[in-house]
């Protein structure tokens, strides 16, 4: 059974920083796309960063300057460095991993983890 666990998340003042952490565990063959996704209350989820197997990353507008993501594909981890946070980057912050599972090393699965809470405030 594959699992993404987070970690990282909690509370800080506008300006400061706070590294997430997200490791992937079980039965998998090999893992492609990992990246952070993020939802406030009342609004839609959104993408804030992917980083593909190969080392290639994209951010959300909104993030790009401030957050810097990084993977370690030997501990199947991904990292998300936040710099200059602001009240608006106040969510609740999935990391998102695409990977085929060894059971079913042809199709290419979506896995979640539970979340992390990142609160911005004064």
């Amino acid at each position: 059974q594959v699992q993404l666990v987070e970690s990282g998340g909690g509370s800080v003042q506008p300006g400061g920083s706070l590294r997430l952490s997200c490791v992937a565990s079980g039965s998998i063959f090999s893992i492609d796309d990992m990246g952070w996704y993020r939802q406030a209350p009342g609004k839609e989820r959104e993408l804030v960063a992917v980083v593909t197997a190969g080392g290639s990353t994209n951010y959300g507008d909104s993030v790009k300057g401030r957050f810097s993501i990084s993977r370690d594909n030997a501990q199947k981890a991904v990292y998300l460095q936040m710099n200059s946070l602001k009240p608006e980057d106040t969510a609740v912050y999935c990391c998102n991993a695409v990977l085929r599972p060894l059971e079913r090393i042809w199709n290419r699965s979506t896995y979640w983890g539970q979340g992390t809470q990142v609160t911005v405030s004064s």
